[in-house]
């Protein structure tokens, strides 16, 4: 049982984990695992077309992702579907309460080791991330990256020291990476040495990166960074210095990028 909860009714259009708890001829009865709360699946929000037998796709015990469609607060209904959710927000779903698993178990350890409450200790955390972050992987994520001063947390210093020790040894720094593909012509006489010196203006740019020959003036651009952020701004700094000194030695440059399928 995670230790990470939501408080209130959840919102229409929100992403939720449940655990299937009931299942009927037409409807499926669910625990709404960060809220606590049951919810509804009616026969139509299961799957697109017609069901013959509905547990062919639920069955008790099981964990699904669903989206809220309407929240009766008077009665304390909760009418979700199964059917609505796409894969991407499915994934996205399972990777976040996974993350947000291994945050728990780091804090089990802290409280393991020094001996006090584990549901006293998240909660304490918790209270102070609550207001601006969704989760406890969020806020471990930038104490990896410093971009979050666990001082903020306000616990005491011993526990501190081994919870900044513990997060620092458990998650690692999320990795991204981001490709494209230069093509470059050159008619001038020193067409070679001109695409050539346009490359060294490229690599001029800090940061970790390839750019390899692919062939028949084409070149390709691939990016690693921590963060998204970072990596977009590496490649601006390094497209905008190929393709502008290409151009101003009359030539013909572009750039595009290459988004995984």
């Amino acid at each position: 049982m995670m230790l990470y909860k939501k408080l209130g009714f959840p919102e229409e259009g929100e992403i939720l984990m449940c655990t299937v708890t009931n299942v009927q001829y037409n409807s499926v009865f669910v625990t709404i695992d960060e809220y606590g709360k049951s919810g509804m699946i009616h026969i139509s929000e299961v799957s697109p077309g017609r069901i013959r037998n509905i547990r062919d796709y639920v069955v008790e015990g099981k964990k699904i992702v669903c989206k809220v469609l309407r929240i009766h607060r008077d009665r304390g209904h909760i009418d979700l579907s199964l059917r609505r959710v796409s894969e991407g927000q499915r994934r996205k779903k399972v990777n976040q309460l996974k993350k947000e698993q291994v945050c728990e178990k780091i804090i089990e350890f802290v409280a393991g080791n020094l001996k006090v409450d584990v549901k006293k200790l998240y909660d304490s955390i918790f209270q102070k991330i609550k207001d601006e972050y969704e989760g406890l992987s969020e806020v471990f994520s930038e104490i990896v990256k410093d971009e979050f001063d666990i001082k903020n947390l306000g616990i005491d210093k011993k526990t501190e020291k081994l919870l900044d020790e513990t997060i620092r040894q458990r998650i690692k720094p999320e990795i991204v990476r981001i490709k494209g593909e230069f093509n470059l012509v050159s008619y001038d006489i020193d067409g070679l040495n001109i695409i050539k010196s346009a490359l060294k203006k490229g690599e001029e740019v800090e940061g970790d990166y390839t750019i390899k020959y692919k062939g028949a003036g084409k070149y390709t651009l691939e990016i690693t960074a921590e963060n998204y952020k970072d990596a977009e701004e590496i490649l601006s700094r390094i497209s905008d210095n190929v393709i502008n000194y290409v151009i101003e030695n009359n030539g013909q440059a572009s750039f595009a990028r290459i988004d995984k399928k």
